[in-house]
C-alpha cells in the first residue's frame, strides 16, 4: 500500500499542531493503545499520544502511545482494593430493600429484579 492510504494528518493537536493517524492495523511497530498497554502491565505514564488509529471511516479514533516509554502499571494498595470492593457493593445493592443482589443493578430499572416486579405489580 502506498503512504498515502494508510496514514493520515489527523487535526488533534500534538507538539507541532497535528499528530499522524493511521488505518486500522496499519500502525508501525512500537506504538499502542491504552488497552494494549494495559494487557501487557504497562500505562502511558504521562507520555502525550504520537499518533492515533482511526477506524469506521473516522468516526472511531483511539490514540496511540510509545511502548519503550510506557511505565509499569502501580499495584494495587489496600485502600484502592477497599474502595473498589465498597463501590461494588454498592452497585449490588438494592436501593428499595436494601439486600445484596448478587448482581449489578440494572440502571434502568434502579432496583432488584424482584423489586422490580413488585412494583410493576403494584402499578398495574
Amino acid at each position: 500500500m502506498t503512504a498515502s492510504r494508510t496514514s493520515r494528518t489527523s487535526r488533534t493537536p500534538g507538539e507541532d499542531g497535528v499528530i499522524p493517524a493511521y488505518r486500522w492495523r496499519c500502525a508501525p511497530l512500537g506504538l499502542a493503545t491504552r488497552r494494549q498497554l494495559r494487557a501487557v502491565g504497562l500505562r502511558p505514564g504521562g507520555q502525550d499520544p504520537v499518533a492515533e488509529i482511526v477506524w469506521r471511516r473516522g468516526r472511531r479514533t483511539a490514540h496511540l502511545y510509545r511502548v519503550d516509554q510506557a511505565a509499569p502499571v502501580r499495584p494495587m494498595t489496600p485502600g484502592r482494593v477497599r474502595a473498589l470492593a465498597a463501590a461494588m457493593r454498592a452497585r449490588r445493592t438494592c436501593p428499595d430493600c436494601g439486600r445484596d443482589a448478587g448482581y449489578v443493578i440494572p440502571r434502568s430499572l434502579g432496583c432488584c429484579w424482584p423489586c422490580s416486579g413488585e412494583a410493576a405489580h403494584a402499578v398495574s
